[in-house]
């Protein structure tokens, strides 16, 4: 019987990643025909000067980097050696710019620190807008966002800090399961793709440091500095 059960959770398992990656590529595929279109607008826009046509491109080139990022669940993402801290600024400088400037977001870098660490820039920037994105709606859009990045010899060491309504200390797991969910609208994928992306993708760690109910919420990512 426990063997049995043993093969039953494993073929769900697998049949719940078959069904993720096929909806995660089918996503991408469905993104592509109005994402052309919208390049050709804003090229359109620009030979008239329109005022906002730059911060327009900047929003569908962001959109380029989603469609490539759905396109690579379930496929083997190639690790490069890249500054871990540059692309944190440049995705929170993103995010900074779309959000209510009550949400108030810093980046510390340990003295001395070196942060290049193998690296897939677009899935791991996807993680750090989840993040960023629930942290600002626990905060109900006021609040602090800070992020520490410290390096620890083998490890690099990222902890994401809000300000916001905290996490029951039996829920620190939970949260990371697919379809957990606080909030009246999404899917409950959001943690768990982080989860992914770090711990199989990039063969790190995720999980709260440490939290307290309406004090706030932090996250901890471990990075190897060496595949």
């Amino acid at each position: 019987m426990v063997f049995s059960y043993f093969l039953f959770s494993t073929a769900r398992r697998a049949e719940q990643n078959r069904v993720w990656i096929g909806m995660a590529k089918e996503t991408a595929h469905q993104l592509g025909t109005p994402l052309s279109s919208l390049m050709a607008w804003v090229d359109y826009l620009k030979t008239k000067d329109f005022t906002n046509a730059e911060e327009m491109e900047k929003d569908v080139k962001r959109l380029e980097v989603i469609t490539s990022r759905f396109s690579k669940i379930g496929s083997s993402p190639q690790l490069e050696m890249q500054d871990v801290s540059t692309v944190l600024e440049e995705t929170m400088d993103y995010m900074r710019a779309r959000t209510s400037q009550k949400v108030k977001f810093s980046i510390k870098v340990a003295e001395n620190a070196d942060t290049v660490a193998p690296l897939n820039a677009p899935l791991f920037s996807w993680v750090i807008e989840n993040l960023c994105r629930n942290a600002i709606d626990a905060m109900s859009g006021e609040g602090a966002l800070n992020v520490d990045i410290t390096d620890q010899m083998q490890f690099l060491y990222i902890d994401i800090s809000d300000t916001g309504k905290g996490i029951p200390k039996g829920k620190f797991k939970t949260i990371f399961e697919p379809g957990y969910t606080t909030k009246e609208r999404g899917w409950g994928l959001g943690l768990s793709l982080c989860k992914r992306i770090i711990e199989e993708y990039h063969d790190g760690k995720i999980f709260v440091k440490s939290s307290e109910v309406n004090k706030g919420t932090t996250f901890r990512i471990v990075l190897k500095k060496r595949q």
